[in-house]
């Protein structure tokens, strides 16, 4: 054996008991807290006590280090008492690429062999960065998310949708789509991916300042929103059919009283007249009943709104409880995954055939009546570009090529 590989040898082997030291520590201080702590204060924790976990964990570092007769520097124990705070208090890994530490985020993805990628504000690309979350604290991080949400991930339930939940440092929240392991090779850890939402109500001044829209289409826009007129917003993945949804809620008058239904809640709208409704799926192993965007739709009609907000029209009884609603008399707007106006007419009708049963023809005449405009936003040099079109003229467009 070469020098250089015995070096390389000996070098390898006290990385590995540094590592297996740091641990034990590791777990020895997290067990003591565990103990010391009730899960209720852990979990929900005011000033005082953090300031106590906070002193307790460096206490518990220093005499799990004495009792091994070691005396790391003064910056290891910081470095590892914040990441015990973390682990204990936060949410771990994720702390780092949250407010307030990052607020350029809008988007994590994890992927099942532990690549960690972000998507930053402004952008359409994805960026890996150098972080690398072992598995048990992937898992611990997802169980405490979705523990407090009375939600599971495992392999009877392997598709979990859930909220990323409002903090005074992240006042958006975010929303959840975690798989596991079992079905999402390689399997090393869950697959998770993070949509943050805006830190505050998105203004349409923002808008303008991003050029999603010009002054003109925005004019426009507004006039259509304040008129009650009811606005299908279509584009494809990260387009901002939703953020764009959000600016021109806040053109609604002051006055009118707004009923939102959403699948899980994303718009945040500015004011106090604003009734939310948010869908629900079937929980495995109880009794609880599913609460769909349909079943949301038809209780809003009996809550006397002056507008109907719908975050996403994702199938066709939404689709049709909607359009039903908004030829009763009812003002809305919604939004829906499409390239442009044309495949979005197409693909609501199937949607529509296929879910609930509505032939072609009825589910085209339908969209025709209950749609006023339509937005298309697409993706130009990624920067998002809304175009507007008539609602009637693809309607027609759309029939003569059916009939």
């Amino acid at each position: 054996m070469s020098y250089l590989s015995m070096f390389k040898s000996e070098s390898q082997q006290r990385q590995w008991e540094e590592d297996e030291i740091r641990q034990a520590v590791i777990s020895e201080v997290i067990d003591e807290v565990n103990h010391l702590f009730d899960r209720q204060i852990l979990d929900n924790p005011d000033e005082t006590e953090r300031n106590q976990i906070r002193n307790t964990i460096y206490r518990q570092l220093r005499e799990s280090f004495r009792r091994r007769e070691i005396t790391p520097p003064q910056l290891v124990e910081k470095d590892l008492s914040e990441q015990l705070m973390h682990r204990l208090l936060g949410l771990g890994f994720l702390d780092s690429l949250l407010p307030p530490i990052r607020t350029d985020i809008s988007e994590i993805t994890i992927y099942s062999s532990g690549l960690v990628q972000v998507m930053e504000k402004g952008s359409v690309r994805w960026k890996t960065i150098p972080l690398t979350p072992d598995p048990d604290e992937i898992e611990r991080v997802l169980d405490r998310l979705l523990s407090s949400q009375n939600k599971t991930l495992n392999e009877t339930n392997p598709s979990v949708n859930a909220r990323l939940p409002r903090t005074i440092h992240n006042p958006g929240g975010g929303r959840i789509k975690a798989l596991h392991n079992s079905i999402a090779p390689p399997g090393r850890n869950p697959s998770v991916n993070i949509r943050l939402y805006e830190q505050k109500p998105v203004l349409p001044e923002w808008i303008l300042q991003k050029r999603m829209v010009s002054c003109e289409q925005m004019d426009t826009l507004k006039r259509a929103i304040q008129l009650g007129k009811r606005l299908l917003i279509t584009g494809g993945t990260r387009t901002g059919k939703t953020t764009l949804l959000s600016a021109l809620c806040n053109f609604l008058p002051n006055n009118w009283r707004i009923v939102k239904i959403e699948d899980p809640e994303e718009i945040w709208i500015g004011r106090n007249t604003v009734q939310t409704i948010e869908a629900r799926p079937a929980t495995i192993g109880t009794e609880l009943q599913p609460y769909t965007l349909a079943n949301g739709v038809d209780d809003a009609m009996r809550m006397s709104p002056d507008y109907l907000v719908i975050g996403e029209v994702r199938d066709g009884h939404a689709a049709l409880a909607l359009f039903r609603a908004m030829m009763t008399g009812h003002s809305g707007a919604c939004t829906f995954h499409a390239d442009n106006p044309q495949e979005a007419i197409v693909r609501l009708a199937n949607v529509m055939g296929t879910d609930a049963g509505v032939r072609e023809t009825e589910a085209n005449r339908m969209i025709e009546h209950a749609i006023d405009l339509i937005v298309q936003i697409n993706i130009v040099d990624e920067v998002n570009k809304p175009q507007q079109s008539s609602c009637n003229q693809n309607i027609q467009t759309q029939t003569r090529c059916l009939c």
